[in-house]
């Protein structure tokens, strides 16, 4: 007859263990709910690691009660290695979940939304690799301590330790890109060469960081798009990064003017358009003359603004500004083309050249001046005589070779 008195007792076990663990769940849920009033803080640790503590809780709770009144002994093995594993994985998950609570709290002591955020930039980059760094060890150490409850596993652990050289020069022949940019992406992030949220021209794009991991870098473009680089390209690749030292920067605008333009003027206009935008930091403001070549003159405006996006709005604004006021106050200012028509004076020159002096028969040099001599003589060194044998030829003609004697007869 089946005895179900050993079953009632797990039953009941199980069910002292469930109710204990909600009690423990809506004490510390209390006592946080309560913190959250006074701190902001416990806001956010709740909703981040409500679920993994509680399912951790409730494994932890069901896992004394099979401890303490499980009846069937052929299945025990079995269920404690569940148990285990369950145990692993789950507290693997919470703590995983503790861990990117304190570097958010960390990363949120550092804001980006302000002006010079160089230091924020940098601490939030940081903190964002130390991150996954962080989260790639729990998984990696999870994984292998549930491996490891298995008894085959631990059978063959002191071979694998053994082989472990080997195994990791395969290893890192096998993976070596993905372990070159898993290091560049460390070394991306501790060496300060670029920050989230830098501005960076990189494959001739302007944009900024988005979000860099540990093998490849977002650049957010200024169109909304997103490149997607590897970290190697960071460390090999020469690129530009406006915001190395801080986020204020130094613009230019270039006009192509006509001469008649008046850069005092200009000058005047320009301090007048400055001083009534909010996008000028105030730090410099420049009009020079750079070039005059090509029948214009080029005007060079410098600009300052706290930031990339700033300053070209500012540059945009400035130009506008100036190309209007050439329009309508400094008309001699619009570039123009000239031309200048000159009359020829060629055909007289021409005709002169055409004149020539009758040498003399006897002067050998003048064999090819402009003598009708001359020319009769000349045609005998330079025109081709056809030779008429009444057959069609389609190559060049062939010339009578010329017997000469003493210099001058023919």
């Amino acid at each position: 007859m089946f005895d179900w008195q050993p079953w009632l007792n797990f039953a009941i076990a199980v069910g002292i263990a469930l109710v204990a663990a909600t009690v423990v769940i809506i004490v510390v849920s209390v006592a946080a709910r309560a913190a959250a009033k006074r701190r902001e803080w416990p806001k956010a640790l709740i909703s981040r690691a409500r679920h993994p503590f509680r399912l951790f809780i409730f494994t932890i709770a069901l896992w004394g009660a099979f401890l303490a009144r499980w009846p069937d002994d052929d299945w025990r093995d079995t269920i404690q290695h569940g148990f285990v594993i369950a145990s692993i994985a789950v507290g693997a998950w919470f703590v995983g979940a503790l861990v990117t609570f304190g570097l958010a709290l960390a990363m949120g002591r550092y804001r980006i939304d302000i002006p010079d955020n160089r230091v924020a930039r940098r601490m939030q980059t940081q903190l964002a690799i130390v991150r996954r760094l962080a989260i790639a060890v729990i998984v990696i150490l999870a994984a292998g301590s549930i491996l490891l409850t298995f008894p085959g596993v631990q059978a063959v652990g002191t071979s694998v330790l053994a082989s472990a050289g080997v195994v990791s020069i395969v290893a890192g022949l096998a993976a070596q890109s993905t372990l070159a940019n898993v290091f560049a992406g460390v070394q991306l992030a501790f060496s300060d060469a670029i920050r989230v949220d830098d501005v960076v021209i990189a494959e001739g794009q302007w944009g900024r960081i988005e979000e860099i991991t540990l093998t490849y870098v977002v650049v957010h473009i200024w169109d909304d798009r997103r490149m997607v680089l590897p970290s190697t390209y960071f460390t090999s690749t020469p690129f530009e990064n406006w915001t190395r030292h801080s986020s204020e920067l130094l613009g230019s605008i270039e006009l192509d003017l006509d001469w008649r333009v008046s850069p005092v003027e200009m000058r005047e206009r320009l301090e007048q358009i400055l001083t009534r935008t909010p996008l000028w930091d105030g730090r410099a403001s420049v009009l020079q003359v750079t070039d005059a070549v090509g029948g214009l003159v080029r005007v060079r405006i410098l600009v300052t603004a706290i930031d990339a996006p700033t300053l070209f709005d500012l540059r945009c604004f400035v130009r506008e500004e100036m190309v209007e006021w050439v329009q309508s106050r400094d008309d001699g200012a619009l570039p123009v083309t000239r031309i200048e028509m000159v009359e020829g004076k060629a055909a007289p020159k021409r005709k002169a050249a055409a004149k020539t002096v009758s040498p003399d028969k006897d002067d050998h040099a003048n064999l090819f001046t402009g003598s009708v001599e001359a020319q009769d003589r000349a045609s005998l060194f330079t025109a081709a005589i056809p030779i008429q044998d009444g057959s069609p030829r389609t190559g060049p003609l062939p010339t009578r070779p010329i017997e000469t004697g003493p210099a001058g007869d023919q």
